[in-house]
């Protein structure tokens, strides 16, 4: 059976909304509701969140679909609190659906995936930003990253990378656990905290810095700032490699030719290749 490509911010979804109602005994408010391509989520009348999430069988892996579950046993990262979870299997087509319940956030969004204005976020909030990376990277896990849903191999790095940079060397050395999906939209102020760990995992030492470096490229400045507190992994050469890893999706066969970012990582990115290059 095919799968479909669906976007569930055009999907009909209040059959599966009625689903998770009653399978985890909660009643989702229809007025906060917040739709994504591969997920919906709402608040609920127990001053939690639900978020639920549609995903390929093809997709699973051998870690399967419960990213945001595990990561409860992670300590001492600004996360919220994971409190049930419920997962069926799509009767018309190769897919599973779960949805988690959550505690709240902190705070709202620092914005879209990728910004367009400098957020002004107060040093605290980049302590506790830094302060959690450290500690996710201390942790130990056997999950491997799946950022856009992609099982994170050595041969995904390579390909991704040889397909705008050819002929680098691509062999990661340091692999470390990695929210792998860190975007602006992920993560709250003022006070930080970082949500979303459906596809948390081991990754190359610097993804996350390098992700949230690609989220800023539009706002200099921020992108800076971002090279700046996370210097020590984008330093390394794993964290260079990362950052031709994401500049590459950025400036890779699909890019929008008006993408404000395309500028600035076309010249990062050709810094890294000197330096990668120079060994």
């Amino acid at each position: 059976m095919t799968l479909r490509s669906v976007d569930l911010r055009k999907e009909p979804v209040e059959a599966v909304l009625d689903r998770v109602e009653r399978m985890l005994g909660v009643r989702l408010d229809r007025e906060t509701v917040v739709r994504k391509r591969r997920s919906v989520g709402a608040r609920t009348d127990r001053e939690t969140w639900v978020r639920i999430e549609r995903r390929g069988l093809d997709r699973i892996g051998v870690q399967g679909g419960d990213g945001t579950a595990s990561a409860e046993a992670l300590r001492g990262i600004a996360k919220p609190a994971w409190l049930a979870g419920v997962a069926w299997r799509d009767e018309a087509e190769p897919v599973i659906w779960r949805a988690d319940e959550t505690g709240l956030l902190p705070g709202a969004p620092v914005g879209s995936a990728v910004v367009a204005k400098d957020p002004g976020l107060a040093e605290e909030w980049w302590a506790s930003l830094n302060a959690s990376l450290e500690a996710l990277a201390a942790q130990c896990t056997n999950r491997i990253a799946t950022p856009d849903t992609e099982t994170l191999t050595q041969e995904l790095v390579t390909a991704t990378i040889h397909s705008v940079f050819p002929g680098i060397d691509t062999a990661v050395t340091d692999w470390r656990p990695a929210h792998a999906d860190l975007n602006w939209a992920n993560v709250t102020a003022p006070v930080f905290c970082v949500f979303d760990w459906e596809d948390w995992g081991m990754a190359p030492r610097g993804l996350d810095a390098a992700n949230l470096w690609a989220a800023s490229l539009a706002v200099p400045p921020l992108a800076d700032r971002v090279r700046t507190e996370r210097r020590n992994d984008l330093a390394s050469r794993d964290g260079k490699l990362m950052m031709l890893f994401v500049a590459a999706k950025v400036l890779g066969p699909y890019a929008d030719p008006d993408d404000p970012r395309l500028a600035l990582a076309r010249k990062t990115a050709e810094q890294m290749v000197q330096e990668l290059q120079a060994g």
